[in-house]
C-alpha cells in the first residue's frame, strides 16, 4: 500500500511540473512564437555582448530583456554617461525596434 501512494505521489509530480515551470514562457503564453523567442534571445545575446565589451557600461550589472524586438535595460549604473551608453548600444543593435532603458544611477553620491 505505501509503495502505491509513493508511486502515485512520484508520477503525479512528474506529470505537474513542467507545467508549473512553463507557465511563465511567452511560448507556452501565446505572446509570441518559437522562431519570435529564438530571435529575441539572439537580440539580448548581442546586447549584452556589446555592454561587456564597452569600457563604458558595466555589462555584469545590467540585464537585457526582449520581446518582438523590443529591450529592456534594467540594473544599476555608476553615471549619466553609462546610462546613455547602454541605451545606444541596444539601439543600434540589429534587430532592435525600442530600447526602454531602466538603469538606475546611485543616490546619495
Amino acid at each position: 500500500m505505501k509503495r502505491q501512494v509513493a508511486y502515485l505521489l512520484v508520477m503525479s509530480s512528474l506529470t505537474l511540473a513542467p507545467l508549473a515551470l512553463t507557465t511563465g514562457c511567452a511560448v507556452t503564453g501565446h505572446r509570441e512564437t518559437v522562431n519570435e523567442y529564438a530571435k529575441d534571445k539572439e537580440i539580448a545575446a548581442r546586447v549584452k555582448t556589446h555592454l561587456y565589451a564597452d569600457p563604458v557600461t558595466k555589462g555584469t550589472e545590467i540585464e537585457v530583456q526582449a520581446l518582438r524586438g523590443t529591450v529592456q535595460l534594467s540594473g544599476f549604473v555608476d553615471s549619466q554617461g553609462a546610462r546613455n551608453r547602454a541605451g545606444e548600444i541596444a539601439a543600434t543593435t540589429p534587430g532592435v525596434v525600442q530600447v526602454y532603458n531602466n538603469l538606475l544611477l546611485p543616490t546619495g553620491r
